[in-house]
């Protein structure tokens, strides 16, 4: 019941009061980007580069900069003036901002300090503090002097830090307070003076907060000797440890009707304990630890209406008729699950806004709370969706036709937009860490609410790899609003003309009339609208309903109990494609492997795929290349028809959860794109269980690992979709190790036929392994060689004998490899069955392929599907001899792997093959 909530403290909140920073000017940029683009910008810079000339005057600029202006959408009365500042880098926000800390100091925002700033009537440079590539960032951090220290402050992650460097005495001071009977006593002589002028049937109102009151002192006081009439006592923070000095203290206050222990320790240990003894020794007792109590009734209505308090205690007697003066009433978080007689349009005509968010109100039916709520005149409700009222927006207004608001949305809009969760009141995800973190960690942690992302280009290609980069101290103070008054743009100036000299920026524009103190904001997901889960990802900077994601996640799970695979079909061994009257099959390829190593005497490579008989390709075969190439549907092509559904990660994890639920073998999987709702909710699910939660994110269709995160940080999860479509899996976070090293399987499978399945799995698999001993550690998620294998493009290549590893690997962790084996052949199958389930047009009989199946082993040595790949990377197949350890066995030539695969599918052999 320790549910801290601190509108409860009837003192005053300490904050940092309204102390206003000045814009700091520009400070030395942390970026290894010389030129850069944001990914809707790519192609306007491109077309730059065409334009490209020395920038002399504002003509020059709009030629050169004409379609980055355009896309940027900064407005074209704006342009001459953005050309000044560029071209004298005048960063005059300082002029007319100002920054003030909020939410405690755990957030900054930024205010108009000017007088008066209208619609599109000024522009402004932002500078980029910090740009990195994801990979990099804790290495950054950790090693570019003074990064740390800045992000850390512009983050808000440093507070703890700061405030014992600029206060040094403040401990000392405090140490000096607490503790202090003396304070203590003074406190009480004043509430007794109080008591004398209210006369003898005042209640009292004893604020004790933090004032370091240990056991003994409690016991010294005699709180309920002077404060007979005492009705609410706060100990808040204070140094109480035993559980039976609190219990025999408390309960002699025999009137309370609420008490405060939150932040004892004793509660810590005997928190349970406590609360019992309490209200069985104070059956009036309406508030306990912020949360009420089951005999809560008018007093607590009245506290929570703000007509009982510190100030206005009131009296003995019962509070009836004053609760009728009661307009607005925030029972939010009160741990309510059934609303007493009280709660009723008699003793609360007045009641016109309500708060019951945060609540279970499970002893309650939605009809019949729905039913009370409508014999009263409210005009504004906060309530939990999916919660008490049900699951949907639109019928709660059906129900209650009067509301003007809901959750802080105009019913209005809400039936317009036909949105059924809503909610306008979102509180800020703000930026948590331990003391003992150092700054790198906590700037880890904290920058996913700040991030904003673009890609990298030259003449010739843009990057595959994002760079992030964080806006300066001006920019970073913007907060998110739904009705924003400004909008921030990237823009890249190029001042020679060039991209070469180019230097990115943002810039900032009023988009409303803003007046002098007005926040200003910006729409953090600016043209995304539900279409794209606007409001789930929203979750990325504010707590959301968890509720809702849960039940989500719920329906979901129960979809995929209700499916299951049906029974493949017998398969007939399929035959030579050769026809008795030739002796050889002619081949187009534009795979060089192929043509190095496609030695057999029966097929002839050809350079006009027109004549071939076996087209064996890169490239998709679309219709627009089979009119450029005079392809037929006679001619055999080494892809099947809508292959995607097992090539790219979404369509794999989409086919497989559609055919058979969730296999054991396919951790939890989620397409970004359409699933990101079911993905919070089962975040927040192990979350609540305390489970593992951490998750891989791989680009629907990049390879070699490229933008692929590994993070249990959910926000960075939602963030991350900026960057392109990908799934997010629950990652294996108990691999089978070998030798304290992750490794994962590359296996070749060879399909003659979808309909009926038939396919064959070459008898020679290949072992990956990671450079770096496998670690959770935090910062170990930023080191590509721990968790990742794929060491052909970076890191140091670390092969090993396929034999060799699996005689250690039996060795070291006394398995039988066969057993193992047996159930990646399963897996592997069930995979194919799949698709050919869902996916029956896959079927074309002028169609043979060959797929890579990576597979990892988990702690129990069960497999885990990674992903299918098409036209796999065979030059390790063809360069080494190995011992083939399943199968048939045998030595197997790397030279011949081409003629191997070309055999099964083509001839009907089933050499160093098995079919599955």
């Amino acid at each position: 019941m320790n549910n801290r909530s601190d509108r409860d403290r009837p003192t005053a909140v300490r904050s940092h009061g309204s102390l206003r920073n000045d814009i700091p000017k520009p400070l030395p940029r942390f970026s290894h980007a010389k030129f850069a683009t944001n990914p809707p910008f790519a192609d306007a810079a491109s077309a730059a580069m065409s334009a490209s000339a020395v920038i002399r005057d504002f003509d020059d600029f709009v030629k050169v900069h004409g379609i980055l202006l355009a896309a940027s959408g900064v407005p074209l009365p704006l342009y001459r003036q953005l050309f000044r500042k560029l071209s004298s880098e005048t960063f005059d926000g300082g002029d007319f901002f100002s920054i003030e800390p909020c939410e405690g100091g755990r957030q900054r925002r930024l205010l108009l300090s000017a007088d008066f700033l209208g619609k599109e009537s000024n522009v402004f440079l932002v500078d980029h503090a910090w740009s990195f590539r994801l990979s990099d960032a804790l290495q950054q951090l950790r090693e570019v002097p003074g990064l740390a220290e800045r992000m850390a402050t512009l983050m808000c992650v440093d507070l703890d830090l700061k405030s014992n460097d600029e206060n040094p005495e403040s401990e000392t001071q405090e140490e000096e307070k607490s503790g202090s009977l003396d304070n203590v006593l003074e406190i009480l002589l004043k509430e007794m003076d109080k008591v004398k002028e209210r006369g003898v049937d005042a209640a009292t109102w004893l604020e004790l907060e933090e004032l370091g009151i240990d056991d003994e002192m409690l016991k010294s006081l005699e709180l309920s000797t002077k404060f007979p009439n005492l009705v609410s006592l706060n100990l808040w923070g204070n140094k109480l440890e035993d559980a039976e000095t609190i219990i025999q203290e408390v309960t002699k206050c025999r009137r309370l009707k609420a008490i405060w222990l939150n932040d004892n320790r004793a509660l810590r240990d005997c928190g349970d304990r406590i609360s019992k003894s309490i209200l069985d020794g104070i059956p009036g007792l309406e508030i306990y630890n912020s949360c009420f109590t089951s005999n809560f009734g008018e007093w607590a209505l009245g506290f929570c209406g703000s007509i009982l308090g510190a100030d206005n205690p009131g009296c003995l007697s019962e509070c009836s008729g004053s609760l009728a003066s009661i307009t607005t009433l925030d029972l939010s978080n009160r741990c309510v699950r059934c609303l007493p007689k009280a709660f009723s349009p008699i003793m609360l005509p007045s009641l016109s806004h309500l708060n019951i968010r945060g609540n279970q109100l499970d002893q309650i039916s939605v009809n019949d709370l729905l039913q009370l709520l409508k014999s009263f005149t409210l005009q504004t409700l906060e309530v939990d969706i999916p919660g008490p009222l049900g699951n949907s927006a639109l019928q709660i207004l059906e129900y209650l036709p009067n509301l003007s608001f809901l959750n802080g949305v105009s019913a209005s809009v809400i039936t317009e937009t036909g949105k059924h969760v809503i909610d306008s009141a979102l509180q800020p995800r703000l930026p948590e860490w331990a003391p003992s973190e150092t700054l790198p960690d906590r700037v880890i942690g904290a920058m996913w609410l700040y991030l904003m992302t673009y890609r990298l280009a030259d003449e010739e290609k843009i990057d595959e790899t994002p760079v992030w980069y964080v806006m300066d101290e001006l920019g970073s103070a913007l907060r998110h609003s739904d009705d924003a008054n400004f909008r921030v743009a990237p823009f890249l100036f190029m001042p020679d003309g060039k991209l070469a000299s180019a230097v990115s920026f943002s810039v900032l524009w009023p988009i409303q009339d803003v007046h002098h103190g007005e926040e200003c904001t910006r729409d953090f997901l600016f043209g995304v609208g539900e279409d794209k889960q606007r409001s789930a990802r929203l979750t990325a900077w504010f707590d959301t309903p968890e509720n809702y994601f849960i039940q989500e996640f719920k329906k979901y799970q129960q979809q995929l109990a209700s499916r299951s695979l049906p029974a493949p079909k017998e398969a007939p061994i399929s035959r030579s494609i050769l026809q008795h009257d030739r002796h050889t099959l002619q081949v187009y390829t534009d795979i060089p492997h192929v043509e190095e190593f496609l030695t057999h005497p029966k097929f002839v490579l050809i350079t006009n795929p027109k004549d071939a008989d076996i087209i064996w390709t890169s490239m998709q075969v679309d219709p627009e290349v089979k009119k450029a190439l005079e392809l037929t549907d006679l001619h055999y092509t080494n892809q099947f028809p809508f292959e995607a559904c097992l090539v790219m990660k979404h369509h794999l994890a989409e086919t497989i959860l559609k055919a058979q639920g969730r296999p054991e073998w396919l951790q939890p999987t989620y397409n970004l794109e359409t699933q990101l709702s079911q993905l919070i909710g089962d975040y927040f699910v192990r979350k609540q269980d305390a489970l593992n939660n951490l998750w891989i994110l791989k680009p629907w269709n990049m390879a070699r690992t490229i933008d692929t995160t590994v993070t249990e940080d959910l926000s960075a999860i939602i963030r991350l979709m900026e960057t392109g479509p990908k799934i997010c899996q629950k990652y294996i976070e108990h691999p089978a190790l070998f030798k304290g090293r992750k490794f994962d399987l590359r296996y070749i499978v060879l399909v003659r036929s979808m309909d009926p399945v038939q396919i064959f799995l070459f008898d020679v698999f290949w072992v990956r392994l990671a450079n770096n001993p496998y670690t959770l550690e935090k910062s170990s998620l930023f080191e590509y060689e721990t968790h990742f294998t794929v060491m052909n493009y970076r890191g140091r290549l670390n092969h090993m004998n396929t034999p060799e590893f699996v005689r250690e690997f039996e060795e070291e962790h006394l398995v039988n490899w066969q057993t193992i084996h047996q159930g990646i052949q399963d897996m592997i199958r069930s995979v194919f069955d799949s698709a050919a389930a869902v996916h029956p047009e896959m079927h074309n009989p002028q169609s043979r392929a060959m797929y890579g199946v990576d597979v990892m082993l988990d702690h129990l040595f069960k497999p885990k599907l990674l992903e299918v790949t098409y036209c796999p990377d065979c030059g390790r197949a063809c360069k080494y001899d190995t011992e083939a350890i399943v199968g048939n066995g045998g030595i197997f030539r790397g030279r011949d792997f081409f003629n191997t695969v070309f055999e099964c599918l083509f001839l009907g052999e089933t050499a160093h093959v098995t079919p599955l």
